[in-house]
């Protein structure tokens, strides 16, 4: 396997860049990664509020895994940060990519965010984010995961 970057997105880059993405996560039924590229180009979340981020993990070049960090749309406080529209290619998982992404929101998050809190349905990705911290969510409606910073 070629050496993994990961790196923070410029503002001008996803769309083109996770079209592979797209096409495997709608292969699955899945539409979040459409949706961010859709978004990222409308300008309704480019990921650049204060303490926002996107991350991509690149393996010879190409995207091979994307994860987000927004303000949490879902919280009355500013200081709750939510992870957002986490996918690996499914030729790149089981290789810690998914885990750099999720490090790499964690450790941006610290310094701005109190909290972190994420949704998914995945029991996969649920295991994930519990190995690295997050906890699940009692009684929440709004966030399956939660991890105080």
């Amino acid at each position: 396997m070629s050496k993994l970057i990961v790196e923070r997105t410029s503002p001008a880059a996803p769309a083109d860049c996770l079209a592979a993405l797209i096409a495997e996560s709608e292969q699955q039924g899945l539409r979040f990664v459409r949706r961010l590229a859709d978004e990222w180009a409308s300008g309704a979340n480019r990921f650049d509020r204060p303490g926002e981020a996107l991350f991509v993990a690149r393996s010879a070049g190409d995207v091979v895994g994307v994860c987000g960090l927004n303000v949490d749309p879902y919280a009355t406080a500013l200081d709750v940060g939510r992870v957002r529209h986490l996918y690996v290619l499914r030729v790149h998982r089981h290789r810690g990519i998914g885990h750099q992404l999720v490090t790499a929101i964690v450790q941006a998050a610290r310094g701005r965010f109190q909290r972190l809190r994420l949704r998914t349905q995945n029991p996969e990705a649920a295991r994930l984010y519990e190995r690295l911290g997050f906890r699940a969510a009692v009684d929440a409606t709004d966030c399956t995961h939660v991890m105080e910073l």
